[in-house]
């Protein structure tokens, strides 16, 4: 990589997708050199030179660190939309993320902020529902909507798992919800649980004359296996379900 990115008197434009970094340079290394590095193999560059890489194609999709503060180890970098897959948080993240964090050429590497230009916000749909839909989901408009998690996280089995689902569905939660690490372990299978808690749930319902919702976890090993516990779900009767999206993936 032999090309120079600072550009401090660069005015990012509303179709620039901006990042923030906390650099830490390697010793030996100063604090411009290893910002343009990061600059560079976040976006189009590379560790070595690249012959491929036209005059052209590097000065339209080129990054720009606008911001530089040595004494705060941050910097701020504009990169154009275009190197963006739009509706793709996976890439996003593969590229201001994503292989810059093990660079040699730094001994610490954090993303702090990111603003996204518009184009790119509008890929994504946003959630089906928001706020106001499960409002109406639950039937909920004049007070805040209560809900709770299962505790302790892991050990209860499934029929009392159940029974302290129901108890605070009873006693007026309109959400109770699984906890992340829980899945589907020998003390408290997914399929016996949900069957369990999402009967108490009914009950609770029955009784109060009050919508509730139980989200199950169904975030598994692979997509086909979570697929199958949505299945299960659904043949149960129930109308949600809860995934962890953080080890499971965006794509997922």
């Amino acid at each position: 990589m032999r090309r120079d990115y600072i550009d401090i008197g660069y005015s990012p434009k509303d179709t620039d997708l901006i990042c923030e970094f906390h650099i830490e340079p390697s010793a030996g290394i100063n604090f411009e050199e290893a910002a343009t590095h990061m600059a560079g193999e976040s976006s189009i560059d590379s560790w070595t030179e690249i012959a491929t890489l036209s005059p052209e194609l590097a000065e339209k999709l080129k990054p720009h660190v606008f911001y530089a503060n040595e004494k705060a180890q941050t910097v701020r970098v504009a990169y154009s939309e275009d190197l963006f897959e739009l509706g793709s948080v996976p890439q996003i993240l593969s590229a201001v993320a994503g292989n810059i964090l093990s660079m040699k050429i730094v001994d610490n590497l954090r993303l702090q902020d990111i603003a996204f230009p518009k184009s790119v916000l509008s890929s994504f749909r946003g959630p089906n529902f928001g706020l106001p839909g499960i409002r109406e989901l639950v039937g909920v408009q004049d007070r805040p909507l209560i809900g709770t998690i299962v505790k302790p996280k892991v050990g209860l089995n499934s029929e009392k798992h159940a029974e302290v689902a129901y108890n605070s569905f009873a006693g007026g939660c309109d959400l109770v919800k699984d906890d992340e690490n829980l899945t589907d372990q020998k003390f408290n299978s997914f399929e016996k649980r949900a069957e369990l808690t999402l009967k108490l749930a009914g009950k609770a319902e029955a009784e109060t004359g009050e919508k509730k919702m139980y989200l199950c976890n169904v975030t598994a090993p692979t997509c086909k296996e979570m697929i199958r516990r949505m299945n299960v779900l659904k043949d149960l009767g129930a109308s949600y379900a809860m995934i962890d999206i953080v080890p499971v993936g965006w794509t997922a």
